[in-house]
């Protein structure tokens, strides 16, 4: 063979391999246009079939639902504003035929707990025909025990955890251990008890006592309101408003619950309505941002992972 034939045949291998790649260049990006177009199409899909299912819902007699989940915190996903703005567009709706909160609540600030209860007295005067039940899922406690008792009536599942009727106030102290590393805390303030609470000062027990008695009022406010809402069908027991949390099944024995049921089950069997639409929103306008992010995310990492089985598939 010369040297002539040998640098053609090497040529020609060189084409042959470019050509190769790009015949499988070509087919991946086809392939990742296809796919894209696929996951794109099949979500545009999904949305419009939700929002068309759940427009469809709102025009029937339904129970709307507004779903009061996680710590009830000014900052947090679950505030009195995002709430009550839910709330009015539940009770405003003219199909929503009776509104329901469901609870799965720790609890929270009184003043947010407060705010969204207030709401519902002041929604259920406005809309008398529309009844109120409140769901406990797995916990209606404290704040969010609060808010149930503006329902009508209650109801949770027999191993949900209810009640804790009291009021907390967190703190530490670290003044042992700073006497033991010889650290001397040095606090400077205008006004006698402005310091209270500092977990490097020792307490003064003047401070102390007037931090119990601003206690006991939210205490002594939190009980009213159970025994002014819940009235004659509450036990005379003496553990009823220590902050004891007990099951469903001993709340309904207790009078802190009407009856067992989850949400559908009270929608259908109380309520007698099939249709149950969540008129929840999110927090704010990052909350549902991150939701199409998320979903987003998912459907690029499954475009993706498909486009590279492509890749290492021989070709034909």
């Amino acid at each position: 063979m010369t040297e002539n034939s040998t640098t053609v045949n090497a040529l020609l291998e060189i084409v042959k391999s470019n050509a190769d790649v790009m015949r499988k260049t070509h087919r991946i990006n086809t392939a990742f246009r296809t796919l894209s177009l696929l996951a794109f199409v099949s979500f545009l899909g999904l949305s419009v079939y939700s929002n068309w299912s759940y427009l469809t819902n709102r025009n029937q007699p339904h129970v709307a639902m507004v779903r009061i989940s996680g710590e009830i915190a000014p900052d947090g996903q679950t505030n009195a504003d995002s709430v009550i703005a839910s709330l009015r567009t539940a009770f405003e709706q003219n199909q929503a035929k009776a509104v329901m909160l469901e609870i799965n609540s720790p609890g929270g600030t009184p003043v947010q707990a407060g705010m969204i209860f207030d709401e519902v007295l002041r929604l259920k005067t406005k809309f008398p025909d529309k009844k109120v039940v409140s769901v406990i899922s797995d916990l209606g406690a404290s704040g969010g025990y609060y808010v149930a008792v503006a329902g009508d009536e209650i109801y949770a599942n027999r191993a949900s955890m209810v009640g804790s009727i009291g009021v907390r106030m967190d703190s530490f102290g670290f003044t042992g251990i700073m006497q033991k590393l010889g650290v001397e805390r040095r606090l400077y303030t205008a006004g006698k008890f402005k310091g209270v609470g500092d977990m490097f000062s020792d307490p003064e027990p003047e401070a102390v006592e007037q931090l119990q008695t601003m206690l006991s009022h939210v205490h002594h406010q939190f009980i009213e309101v159970v025994k002014t809402h819940r009235g004659n069908r509450l036990k005379d027991d003496p553990n009823l408003f220590t902050g004891m949390v007990w099951s469903g099944e001993d709340a309904l024995e207790l009078g802190l619950v009407d009856g067992m049921g989850d949400r559908r089950s009270v929608a259908e069997q109380i309520l007698k309505f099939q249709k149950i639409v969540d008129y929840t929103q999110p927090a704010d306008v990052f909350s549902k941002l991150s939701q199409i992010q998320a979903a987003a995310s998912s459907a690029i990492s499954t475009v993706m992972g498909l486009v590279s089985m492509l890749a290492v598939v021989p070709m034909t």
